[in-house]
């Protein structure tokens, strides 16, 4: 998120959760300085470990972000890590954020770990512009959805988690979808929720589930983390209504954001986000883009090697399926002429 969105460190960055990474086992390591403080977590590879700052380190300004890259590389060689991968969200970088991190020492990772765009609301509006911003479809949902027997609850309780857990099962199973763990959701629900740091949302239709949302929350931002819904009442378009009342609790709890996690570009209507993009974009707000993740190389030698696996790992793979496509044609007696 630019500087100019991002009021306070993001949810990636609070002590909550760094409970809830070290509850699912990971090594976790935080500090502060001047102009900056930091969150990071070890993750291991075939290679080594690296440093990862999801969504950080939190740093007001190119200087703070200095201090907190000289910080975390100090701290990746005391680890034995070969490199620090960060993602500034926070930082004022200027016009041009590319040549601001490389001038950092910095160099583009292969992969954005965090999705590089994401979709705000602003709750700072007033109710009526809040839902003056939306689809008249969804606006309509909200306002009726009741006229149809349904209700919502909000549960800081982590046992109800599994509300949610049972619709994505259903969701994964029919749709491909691969959700987060059950032991992922369980640890955050009981590490965040207690801490004020996650809300469970649930419409109800007679009294029984229909639909499940899981928030995560800092003190300015509400995040659309996790939802899914039971596919046997679709026609109500339960979920619309879920994530407004979701923003209009957010609101009446002081926050001004709604960040409904990461979109598509508009302009690429076959990505395989489109579709819950343009669901996202239907509740009115604007696009703000992230300078991705960026990774600061601590052992020269062994990054290098590290990202020439990776290059050879991504050239195989493609070559492996075609081969793989190729002598299943031939055993069908089909050949292809290659483009």
């Amino acid at each position: 998120m630019s500087a100019e969105h991002q009021k306070e460190p993001s949810i990636l960055q609070s002590p909550a959760w760094a409970d809830f990474q070290r509850a699912l086992g990971k090594k976790v390591f935080t500090g502060s300085g001047d102009g900056f403080s930091f969150l990071a977590i070890q993750e291991k590879t075939p290679l080594g470990s690296f440093l990862y700052v999801p969504f950080g380190p939190a740093a007001a300004n190119p200087d703070g972000l200095r201090r907190s890259l000289e910080a975390l590389a100090a701290l990746a060689a005391a680890e034995h890590a070969h490199y620090v991968r960060v993602e500034p969200v926070g930082t004022d970088l200027g016009s041009d954020p590319d040549s601001a991190l490389k001038a950092l020492g910095l160099v583009k990772a292969p992969t954005d770990v965090q999705p590089k765009l994401t979709w705000l609301v602003d709750l700072s509006q007033d109710e009526k512009a809040i839902l003056g911003g939306m689809r008249s479809t969804s606006r309509g949902l909200y306002r009726n959805i009741s006229k149809k027997g349904v209700t919502f609850d909000i549960s800081t309780d982590p046992a109800d988690i599994s509300v949610l857990l049972a619709f994505l099962h259903t969701v994964s199973e029919r749709a491909a979808f691969r959700a987060q763990s059950d032991d992922y959701l369980a640890q955050a629900a009981q590490h965040l929720m207690p801490a004020g740091s996650a809300k469970l949302f649930i419409a109800r239709l007679d009294g029984e589930p229909i639909a499940a949302a899981l928030s995560y929350d800092t003190g300015t931002t509400r995040v659309y983390a996790h939802a899914a819904a039971d596919a046997t009442h679709r026609s109500l378009n339960a979920g619309v209504p879920l994530v407004v009342t979701m923003m209009m609790d957010a609101k009446a709890s002081g926050r001004t954001s709604f960040d409904l996690w990461g979109v598509s570009a508009a302009d690429q209507p076959e990505h395989p986000w489109a579709g819950f993009s343009r669901f996202k974009r239907s509740f009115g707000g604007f696009e703000v883009e992230y300078p991705g993740s960026w990774d600061l190389p601590v052992n020269a030698p062994m990054y290098r090697a590290y990202s020439m696996a990776r290059r050879l790992r991504d050239t195989a793979v493609p070559a492996v399926r075609y081969a793989r496509t190729r002598a299943a044609a031939a055993a069908r007696g089909i050949t292809r002429t290659p483009r």
